[in-house]
């Protein structure tokens, strides 16, 4: 979900083997019982099918005791996804309880800042029973709650670089997870302490929120990054594969067809666990904000004890600050060879080893260069990614307005007893509902019917069903300040109870085209961000995607001085004009990204960290030097010339 109920994730997939039911026969139905044990690796790199096929036909050779398809089969065979490890699903209810404690607090945060205790409630927050008042707590007004609403959002988005950096190089993923959950829980019990009826009553309600907000930002940020990771740890076939169905029919095991299925199932649990905001949003109304705040907390206790049932059970890929280290390393070699010349045709390239050894260079700051013409390619391929992510903070603007600014349209709505913050819960609804619809109906369809609908054609199409949000959240905007007793200054009516006769549904179309947009653009986002990166860098590439949700919510704080009445009908008219702009240029820029490999293999890379790991490092340091000692003795010929000695980065 994205906006001020949206969020996205997605991630890995590491090569490991297949069970022999699979690998031999090609009849079992189903993936479901790969190994964990890692697979035997090829020695070579495998030349990479970018969507062209080679003049001359080459005989299928196998990995992991799978037939590797040909060619030919690559444009004839249908596609089909693998099946799903059943540890995944219960990965899944790890992120439902998170995702559901997480925006059943959320969701109800406007409101508690915004408006002050109703007049007649119970003193709770809560609002007189009939009226047609907002529920509200602190009552610090529009600007103050978007401002602080915003500053929650840009904190949970820019800490996950961070929380994936710990996972990495430090802790590993499943511990960093650990130690997020014991932070959100932390803020959950500190923020029902600060909504209970005798501290609202006393004004003594905003520090310990304000608290609790910042420590669930930390919290929420360690842990978001790394569970999708964790998930796609778990599927194991990472190259494509042909085998026989029970039917006959020969088809391709195609990893980003599984990809695509277990993020499009992971991000409609996502959003099974937003709408338990709707349990918070009538709680905050009808009781007050400290049950608001404690429903979430019970449902965030499963968490730890289905963490606990899983250690065990889990594929754990163990941190490596390594590939962050070759990274640095490939980056500064490449800036050496080319300047910042980045336009440059095959502007990476200058960096592979292979390059680098016709040149006589064969090492880095003395020692043998430890990365591999693949590393390289991978490098750019995720720099490719994180460009395409910059498109995203003005969709995010998109997808169900700025900040607060979708929650105020409704609070000056005629709902007719219904929370003004119900309809958010519009958004996870429409995605429960999208996501079975394109993964047994659409997206078989186009692959039965050899349709390509790959991944930059599903950003744009995404792009473009923001937008027509965009024009409905503006439509609307200007219909309520036609129709509203106040005019122009719709807001300040609202605690007196004077609100538009436009009916509050009439936000349904913003906030369901925003969410079928997010199956669109975050899904795939979060696809190419896993396989367009080194297997060891894929959270803090995952951290990076998120990090566009901090800039759009940096968007909104420079936005906030002017998100206010008059001028709501541009704070949604605006975003949607300049993604129109943006994505014309997106498509034209980009598309050509449809025709490369969605996933290149680890092997030649694996081997060579392999080789590494056997070896003692100071034995290594000592067969350097030794091969210099020797290099500089055999280094004049008969004839007393120097011959040329391997040249040093």
């Amino acid at each position: 979900m994205s906006g001020a109920t949206s969020d996205s994730v997605t991630a890995d997939i590491l090569s490991t083997q297949v069970p022999a039911a699979v690998a031999q026969g090609h009849t079992a139905e189903t993936l479901a019982g790969i190994s964990d044990g890692s697979s035997d690796r090829a020695t070579s790199l495998d030349k990479k099918f970018r969507g062209t096929v080679d003049a001359v036909s080459v005989p299928p050779s196998s990995h992991d005791g799978l037939p590797n398809p040909t060619p030919e089969e690559q444009l004839t065979l249908r596609k089909v996804p693998g099946s799903i490890p059943m540890v995944c699903w219960l990965l899944c209810l790890v992120e439902f309880a998170e995702r559901a404690s997480f925006y059943g607090a959320k969701t109800v945060f406007t409101n508690f800042l915004e408006y002050p205790l109703p007049k007649g409630g119970n003193g709770a927050g809560a609002i007189k029973k009939g009226s047609e008042q907002t529920a509200g707590a602190l009552g610090k007004g529009l600007q103050f709650a978007n401002a602080f609403v915003l500053l929650f959002s840009f904190l949970a988005y820019v800490v996950p670089i961070g929380g994936a950096w710990l996972a990495d190089v430090k802790y590993g993923r499943f511990k960093t997870i650990a130690i997020g959950v014991v932070i959100c829980f932390v803020s959950h019990i500190i923020m029902i302490f600060g909504a209970l009826p005798s501290v609202l009553q006393a004004y003594k309600g905003l520090a310990p929120f304000i608290v609790s907000l910042l420590v669930l930002a930390l919290g929420a940020g360690i842990f978001k990054p790394n569970v999708a990771p964790l998930i796609l740890d778990q599927y194991t076939a990472q190259k494509p594969y042909t085998r026989v169905l029970d039917s006959g029919e020969k088809v391709i095991v195609d990893p980003e067809a599984t990809v695509n299925q277990i993020m499009l199932v992971f991000y409609a649990l996502i959003n099974v666990g937003a709408f338990f905001a709707l349990a918070t949003t009538y709680a905050e109304k009808d009781v007050g904000y400290w049950l608001a705040f404690l429903l979430p907390t019970i449902l965030f206790m499963l968490l730890p004890l289905l963490l606990a049932f899983m250690y065990k059970r889990l594929v754990k890929v163990p941190p490596s600050g390594s590939e962050l280290t070759k990274f640095v390393q490939v980056c500064s070699v490449v800036v050496k060879e080319n300047g910042f010349k980045f336009w440059k045709k095959d502007y990476w390239a200058a960096a592979m080893p292979s390059k680098l050894a016709e040149k006589g260079i064969t090492t880095f700051g003395g020692k043998p260069i430890r990365w591999s013409d693949k590393f390289v390619d991978d490098v750019s391929r995720m720099l490719d990614a994180c460009k395409i992510f910059l498109y995203f903070p003005i969709y995010n603007l998109n997808d169900n307005g700025i900040g607060s600014v979708a929650n105020n349209q409704g609070s000056t709505m005629l709902s007719k007893g219904a929370p003004n913050d119900l309809l958010s819960n519009f958004n996870p609804i429409t995605i429960i509902v999208a996501v079975p619809i394109l993964n047994m109906v659409v997206y078989p369809f186009l692959r039965r019917n050899k349709i390509a609908f790959g991944p930059i054609k599903r950003i744009t199409f995404g792009f473009c069903i923001a937008c027509l949000s965009g024009v409905i959240g503006t439509i609307v905007q200007y219909r309520v300040y036609e129709t509203n007793p106040c005019g122009y200054q719709a807001t300040s009516c609202v605690s007196d109870g004077k609100v538009s006769p436009i009916r509050i549904w009439w936000q349904v179309p913003v906030y369901s085209l925003g969410a079928l947009s997010e199956c669109f653009c975050n899904v795939t986002a979060y696809e190419l961000a896993y396989a367009r990166s080194p297997k060891s860098m894929r959270a803090l590439v995952v951290s990076l995607f998120l990090f566009t949700t901090a800039l759009s919510s940096a968007l909104g704080e420079i936005l906030s001085p002017v998100i206010k009445d008059p001028y709501l009908i541009w704070v949604w008219a605006g975003p949607a004009i300049a993604l129109f702009v943006q994505t014309g240029i997106f498509w034209f820029r980009y598309k050509h990204l449809d025709g490369e490999a969605f996933m290149t293999t680890d092997e030649d890379e694996d081997t060579l960290n392999d080789e590494e790991a056997s070896q003692d490092i100071p034995a290594r340091d000592t067969a350097v030097e030794e091969k210099k000692a020797g290099a500089e003795d055999s280094g004049r010929n008969t004839s007393g010339t120097e011959t040329p000695v391997p040249e040093n980065i």
